[in-house]
């Protein structure tokens, strides 16, 4: 049976975590900003199949974890709270799987604790130096008009155009999967919008693109090769091809952001070469 932890990493901050059972191959999912772990259900399964235990963590902010209107959303913060979760679980060291934005906290955590990552598969994830881009930050400034002008249902829209857009196969973008996507969010709205606005302040202790060259595990970057938003720059893969130690990029012709919806199988393939790549604990 799947078990939904909570675990508590810091006073008002709690992670939602969904473990599934067994001693197969450790690997940690983080998903990005949108999705929670109902973005990795199609991967889920296959995963285990090919014998790994997947845990997904859904950090501060999203998903079902909690919302704290005064926490630090820096991605530096996000990737202590994963080694919180990691260390708590007894569950380290572990192949992560990150999607978009949890990419760049999959890195920051590689950098700090080296000794729970063994390798990392980005989805569609570059090393990105803030939690949020300047729209989003931009779009901020709207938050006091959000209720007004529709509340959930007004984000639902806005996230079913994004998933659109981020799109090759649109065909997965549904009503019900639109509605998977917010179930966190809906869940108290008025602190989704506060943690919204705290994501939107916050800064960085350090910049990542200097320290690349230090993590020390292999990294395989996945990306779609269908026009679509969201994706990693050819410089941002320019990056991590000069400055990380072990790199490799697999690319899913016609697909878009969102690989673990469009892409299932290849997801896991991509877990499975990279672990391949991984040294003997």
């Amino acid at each position: 049976m799947i078990q939904h932890p909570y675990v508590v990493v810091a006073p008002a901050e709690t992670l939602h975590v969904e473990a599934w059972p067994g001693d197969g191959r450790p690997i940690a999912l983080v998903p990005g900003l949108f999705g929670a772990a109902f973005t990795f259900r199609k991967v889920l399964p296959l995963l285990a199949a090919q014998g790994f235990r997947p845990i997904v963590i859904e950090p501060l902010g999203t998903g079902f974890s909690s919302r704290p209107p005064k926490a630090d959303y820096s991605l530096a913060a996000q990737s202590r709270r994963l080694a919180a979760v990691i260390d708590s679980l007894g569950s380290g060291p572990v192949l992560v799987l990150a999607h978009s934005l949890g990419a760049a906290i999959a890195f920051r955590l590689a950098l700090d604790r080296p000794d729970l990552v063994r390798g990392i598969v980005s989805l569609e994830g570059g090393p990105t130096e803030e939690a949020t881009t300047p729209g989003f930050r931009s779009a901020m400034r709207f938050v006091p008009w959000i209720k007004l002008l529709g509340g959930i249902n007004l984000i639902r829209r806005k996230i079913r155009g994004m998933l659109l857009d981020s799109s090759g196969d649109r065909s997965w973008v549904t009503d019900g999967v639109v509605l998977g996507y917010t179930l966190g969010e809906a869940r108290d709205f008025d602190a989704t919008l506060r943690t919204l606005l705290a994501m939107s302040r916050a800064r960085e202790p350090a910049k990542l693109t200097p320290r690349l060259g230090d993590i020390t595990c292999p990294v395989t970057l996945v990306v779609g090769t269908a026009p679509h938003d969201g994706d990693v720059s050819p410089q941002e893969v320019a990056l991590m091809n000069h400055a990380l130690v072990s790199f490799a990029v697999d690319s899913e012709p016609g697909a878009g952001h969102y690989l673990q919806e469009e892409r299932p199988a290849a997801v896991v393939s991509a877990v499975e070469r990279l672990a391949e790549r991984v040294p003997p604990r």
